[in-house]
């Protein structure tokens, strides 16, 4: 099996969410995009890890992080993995294949996703280290643009590369602060059985709901301003995913069935077609 459809399966196995719309994208955006997420999921998987302790999870985010600053055109799989032989029975299979999603992506573009993906492993281990301590919006506003934020400037510089799509990069901010910020909601009570709590001191779950709202807002400005094409009919699923889970949590529900996704997805590709 070829590395590149290797790595849709992993995606299709981590992520109802963005692998129809990474499934979707023509040939080098594809596989762009694949490793770029892969590569975020492989440090994700790390951060929410229910067993490792936090100075562990630091530690292997920081080592991750030095990895993928070391990345050359002449990288193996392997030097991007040092550090987590220790750890190769706990950890998941998305986190120990990182090098092949690393070297997954066009030379051309690779040094981008390395260095996006170092600097949020980075600020992931900075969170690991205060135990992701979040007392007022400003905290939210850093914790938010780490982990999500700066995914949104990446995808500009990707949109960038493959067709030269420019887009407002507050906006790009925006949309990743945005779809983090419903994931928060729609997780806020297994966190908090995790010992992990994103809202500020005092917010109750009407305040998230602004706050993700506030940020969908230029969620959707950004989406807007994208010309017909890949980025567009990218960056329409998971936003129309995001106000489907506000939706769905103002109503009482857990989160999105299964068949609700599906049936959004579905709408926003017969728009598109």
């Amino acid at each position: 099996m070829s590395l590149h459809r290797d790595a849709l399966g992993v995606l299709r196995e981590t992520s109802r969410t963005f692998y129809i719309p990474i499934s979707l994208l023509p040939s080098r955006l594809q596989e762009a995009v694949a490793s770029a997420y892969l590569c975020m999921r492989a440090i994700d998987e790390i951060e929410d890890h229910p067993e490792l302790d936090y100075a562990i999870k630091a530690t292997l985010l920081r080592s991750l992080s030095l990895n993928l600053q070391s990345g050359t055109e002449r990288s193996r799989v392997n030097d991007f993995s040092v550090g987590l032989d220790p750890y190769q029975d706990q950890l998941d299979e998305v986190t120990l294949r990182v090098g092949e999603w690393a070297l997954l992506a066009p030379e051309t573009i690779a040094p981008r996703i390395w260095d996006a993906t170092a600097a949020m492993a980075d600020r992931m281990a900075y969170w690991a280290d205060c135990n992701w301590t979040i007392k007022t919006e400003s905290d939210l506003d850093r914790y938010t643009f780490s982990v999500a934020g700066a995914v949104g400037l990446m995808l500009s510089d990707l949109w960038a590369w493959y067709d030269g799509v420019q887009t407002n990069r507050t906006q790009a901010i925006g949309f990743g602060r945005g779809l983090q910020s419903v994931n928060i909601l729609r997780n806020h009570v297994e966190d908090r059985k995790r010992g992990v709590d994103f809202f500020p001191n005092g917010w109750k779950a009407d305040d998230m709901h602004r706050y993700a709202r506030r940020n969908l807002a230029l969620a959707d400005a950004y989406t807007q301003a994208l010309p017909k094409g890949p980025a567009l009919d990218f960056c329409k699923i998971p936003l129309t995913l995001a106000y489907g889970t506000l939706d769905a949590l103002s109503s009482g529900k857990e989160k999105l069935s299964r068949s609700d996704v599906l049936a959004l997805i579905g709408r926003v590709i017969e728009v598109a077609s």
